[in-house]
């Protein structure tokens, strides 16, 4: 199945139709409020509001599968990035990553850009993966994996086939 055809939610446990964002550079990230890594939803916000009118969108999906690092709700989640980050990304529904019960994305981007050694386990909060324009999976960018890595691969992927 591609990445566009999946079924997803938005916090609020609204329909959010993935197909909208066909043409966009995509970086799904599992996210959580109690982590170490939280601090980098400033650092996504931030190239958010860089690259978001060239056709990039930060999709993040509250997770509480690790040390139960985000407790709260997908709604409740989203005031407190907003308030302590400036989150202005879409923030979508709380969701398991890995499992029996891992929401199909998830499965689906696992598969397509698995991790070190071929895992397809997620291993912590903040694991990040690069869609292309095309719904294509680039790349899975462990946790610790921020900054100029990942604004390399950003611009590459916003350059590739852009269109004005």
């Amino acid at each position: 199945m591609a990445i566009h055809e999946h079924e997803c939610r938005t916090f609020r446990g609204e329909p959010f139709n993935l197909r909208a964002l066909q043409g966009q550079v995509l970086l799904i990230v599992n996210v959580a409020s109690r982590c170490g890594f939280t601090p980098q939803l400033g650092e996504l916000e931030r190239l958010y509001r860089r690259y978001r009118d060239r056709g990039f969108t930060v999709l993040a999906f509250p997770c509480n599968q690790f040390a139960r690092q985000s407790p709260e709700t997908a709604l409740d989640f989203c005031a407190f990035s907003s308030t302590e980050y400036g989150v202005t990304f879409p923030v979508m529904e709380k969701v398991k990553v890995n499992g029996s019960g891992a929401h199909p994305l998830f499965v689906e981007l696992k598969r397509k850009a698995p991790g070190v050694l071929g895992t397809t386990l997620i291993k912590w909060n903040f694991t990040k993966f690069l869609v292309g324009r095309d719904g294509r999976v680039i790349q899975r960018f462990s946790p610790n994996e921020s900054g100029l890595a990942l604004k390399r691969a950003l611009e590459e992927a916003l350059d590739e086939n852009f269109e004005v």
